[in-house]
């Protein structure tokens, strides 16, 4: 009879069982002192056992030629420490093996050759004689400590009813086997034989053959054993349970089946058919197009057709529920009252007339023609001067719901289409849910930071956004949840951003674009009058009478406590003021308090911002310059000086690129025209201009300082002051033409609050004052200029200052244009 091992070559009449003498006989045969060494990767050959290994490595292919050669046939196999090392070292093997017997050999087609061997004692390398070509090493023989009979014969029947049971339980192994096992009365055979069938790592195979005591190796495998024993049963028991379970389903349905015929009979109606007739029923009321009628039967089919604990059942539901909520011919009656409208634009929002005029004008339209597809705006302005809350009067205008989706940081595309039904959790997109929430299709729809909007591996939530956005697409957008189409033409959008840079450029163009600049100090003192004091007095508690603000201590509240263009953060130094006052209030309940300028420390701390106000400065060389920020406007000082030197221009104060070339062609104008102003040729020879800007830590740029740079060079050069509280914008060329720039408004409510009291700008920026309301300009005279040439003959005093600077070399002193202080002329 013969033991299979796996894959071996191994036919059934060459290996068989060795037999009690052949055992005694195998133990006490002579062992070579000196034995070639063959290392095995992944297993241990144990004495008595037969096993197939293919040997690919030249050092191990030589010594299974040379070993052949002898008449003994024999190696000394031992296992490596580690299955990954190719070329092993006498450090990477064990020190104990098994001398094995080379029973055949058979050659392979790569080259490499399979053979057979047989384990027949166990040895320990005493020294290794020998690396090349191959190890070499002297070997000794291990005793084995063999137990009394009645021990042996007790511990070979635990070991075969144990392998039996085993044997009965795992499918993979062949009943054979159990006879084989029977068939082996040796206690050192029995041992070895199973230990090399166990499911061991080497570490763990190698702990059995290197034990010397028969007894304590027996113990130890049986150890091994129950532990497999009981995986097996374990895993046995997991398969009988969901057979089980199998059984239990089917069972459930033959009931169901029976409790389904039973309800029939008695007309009751709950049970799964009762979700179908439910649905029909829902859809009976509802009106939409014939293409979700067509889904909508085919999904109720499905469904009648699947049991309730079937995972597809929810999946089936649940979408025909988003189905039958969804408002699909649902709109809300449009309220187009204009004078309406005004009212509650002009109660939520103080100014914004051109948003506000924007608005009306969209409801007239509406007015004349109903079915007209709504408009996609775009309200593009700073943080805090109320883009969304715009849009939440607008929908309380019309009389229509109002949604808002925050799109900001929003980076994967199914959030704006959806995800597919075959997904775990899948929803409709946004814009669907929002439509759900409504329970109208015409809503006012805001897309709030339309502007950062990301994209990622997951997609480009912008390019999502095309067909929502375009009224010629989003009457047949298609959510990858429904799969159906669904018109978004009745829904008036609005998006909301703080920069157009980061818009995708198509997303853009498909938008109306609103500019909402950020507010004024006088349209904050009386949105803080209308809005802000009363909201935050109601909100702390506080009545009327018990906390007065006064306009002055507003004021300085905006110039010195904020930076903003909104009111957000006016409202939290009002929301302060009042914690103060309540404070005080609950301590003295008679306690009546008035916040003006010079308690206001007391309730808001040391001012946080200094206000750049006007102080008329005596010597020449320095103009006011208007400046646009995102706060607002403020006005801005240019000085020059002059210093010897060889004509060169020094620029400070942190300037941008804009502003420097602006520096530099004032020069260049001047030094291309003395001869106009009467300026000595010699100047740009001997001496050098300094332009400095203050508050040289914050940046500067932009082209509206041309004017006030070229009027300081030309004080400068001409030793003349700029009139008093003047002060200019404007963009200046080559050829000494003044060009218009913006932020008009905010420039000249700057000059105002600075004291200044007259403000010099070019003629086309006319347009601009004009839509500056009249009471702002109290106190303003405006005047107009084309050329640099009429900006001078305004701005610089009709002489030069007392004791001007010698601006010429002592040598041309003499030879300089007589009869001007200084050796200066300058002529308007």
């Amino acid at each position: 009879m013969t033991i299979l091992f796996g894959d071996s070559p191994l036919n059934e009449t060459e290996f068989p069982v060795l037999s009690d003498s052949e055992e005694e006989r195998m133990s006490s045969e002579f062992i070579p002192e000196e034995l070639g060494i063959l290392p095995l990767k992944n297993t241990v050959l144990y004495p008595g056992v037969v096993i197939p290994i293919t040997v690919g490595r030249d050092k191990s292919i030589k010594l299974v030629n040379d070993a052949l050669r002898t008449s003994s046939k024999l190696v000394g196999v031992v296992a490596q420490r580690k299955a990954s090392t190719e070329d092993p070292t006498p450090e990477d093997l064990f020190s104990k093996g098994t001398v094995a017997r080379i029973l055949k050999r058979f050659k392979m087609p790569d080259g490499s050759i399979t053979i057979v061997i047989q384990g027949r004692s166990r040895f320990e390398i005493s020294e290794i004689t020998q690396t090349k070509p191959y190890f070499k090493a002297r070997v000794k023989r291990l005793p084995e400590i063999q137990p009394d009979e009645n021990q042996a014969q007790a511990m070979v029947l635990s070991l075969k009813q144990e392998a039996n049971r085993i044997i009965e339980i795992a499918p993979n192994i062949p009943s054979e086997a159990n006879t084989a096992i029977q068939n082996i009365s040796s206690l050192s055979l029995l041992i070895h034989f199973i230990s090399s069938n166990l499911t061991l790592d080497v570490p763990g195979k190698q702990e059995i053959l290197v034990m010397d005591d028969l007894l304590e190796k027996g113990e130890k495998v049986l150890e091994y054993m129950s532990k497999e024993l009981a995986i097996l049963e374990l895993t046995e028991e997991i398969q009988s349970k969901v057979k089980t379970d199998l059984d239990q389903q089917q069972r459930e349905y033959f009931l169901r089946q029976q409790m389904k015929a039973i309800q029939d009979e008695l007309g009751g109606d709950d049970g799964p058919d009762s979700d179908v007739e439910n649905f029909k029923k829902r859809a009976a009321e509802k009106k939409w197009p014939e293409k979700v009628q067509q889904v909508f039967d085919k999904e109720v089919r499905r469904l009648s057709r699947l049991m309730p604990t079937m995972p597809d059942y929810s999946v089936i539901s649940n979408y025909l529920d988003w189905l039958l909520e969804l408002p699909w011919a649902d709109y809300s009656e449009d309220r187009i009252d204009l004078a309406l409208a005004q009212k509650v634009l002009d109660d939520d929002h103080y100014g914004l007339e051109k948003v506000k005029d924007r608005i009306l004008e969209q409801l007239a339209v509406f007015k004349l023609k109903a079915d007209m597809k709504s408009p996609i705006l775009c309200f593009f302005g700073p943080p805090g001067v109320g883009k969304t809350s715009l849009g939440k009067s607008i929908a309380r205008a019309m009389n229509r719901e109002f949604i808002r989706i925050s799109l900001g940081g929003m980076r994967d595309e199914a959030e704006i289409r959806g995800h597919r039904r075959t997904y775990i959790g899948a929803m409709p997109g946004r814009i669907i849910q929002g439509l759900k929430k409504a329970k109208t299709g015409n809503p006012i729809l805001m897309l709030d930071e339309i502007d950062k909007v990301g994209n990622d591996f997951r997609g480009d939530p912008s390019s999502a956004l095309l067909e929502v956005l375009d009224p010629e697409q989003n009457f047949s957008f298609q959510d990858h949840f429904l799969e159906v189409e669904y018109d978004l033409s009745h829904i008036m959008f609005i998006a909301t951003a703080n920069t157009l840079s980061t818009i995708h450029p198509a997303l853009r163009d498909r938008m109306e674009i609103i500019e909402i600049n950020g507010y004024s100090q006088e349209e904050k003192l009386e949105i803080a009058k209308q809005y802000l004091v009363p909201e935050q007095r109601k909100e702390h508690g506080l009545k009327p009478t018990q906390l007065k603000i006064a306009d002055a201590a507003i004021k300085a509240t905006i110039d010195k406590y904020t930076r903003e263009s909104g009111v957000r953060n006016l409202a939290q130094q009002v929301a302060r003021v009042c914690r103060v006052a309540a404070k005080q209030v609950v301590e003295n309940p008679e306690a009546k308090i008035t916040v003006n300028q010079k308690n206001l420390e007391d309730f808001l701390g040391v001012p946080r911002f200094e206000t750049e106000i006007y102080k008329q400065v005596d010597s020449p060389g320095v103009a006011i310059g208007l400046a646009w920020t995102p706060v607002g406007g403020d006005i801005l000082f240019i000085e020059t000086t002059l210093t010897r030197g060889s004509g060169k221009l020094m620029i400070t104060g942190q300037l941008g690129d804009v502003m420097k070339e602006s520096a530099t062609l004032a020069y260049t104008y001047f030094k291309a025209n003395a001869d106009q102003y009467s300026i000595s040729h010699e100047i740009f020879k001997h001496w050098d201009l300094h332009l400095h800007c203050p508050a040289g830590a914050i940046p500067k740029d932009g082209p509206s300082a041309g004017v006030s740079i070229m009027t300081a060079m030309a004080s400068i050069f001409t030793q003349r002051r700029v009139t008093p509280a003047l002060a200019m914008t404007g963009e200046i060329t080559l050829r000494g033409k003044v060009l218009p720039v913006g932020g008009i408004k905010e420039k000249v409510l700057a000059a105002r609050r600075a004291g200044i009291n007259t403000v010099l700008l070019p003629k086309d920026n006319r347009k601009d004052v004009s839509e500056i309301k009249a009471e702002y300009l109290s106190g303003i005279k405006v005047h107009y200029v084309e050329e640099m040439r009429q900006v001078l003959d305004f701005a610089l005093e009709g002489k030069p200052v007392d004791n001007p600077m010698d601006l010429l070399p002592p040598e041309l002193i003499n030879k300089s244009m007589p009869g001007t202080p200084g050796n200066i002329t300058f002529q308007a």
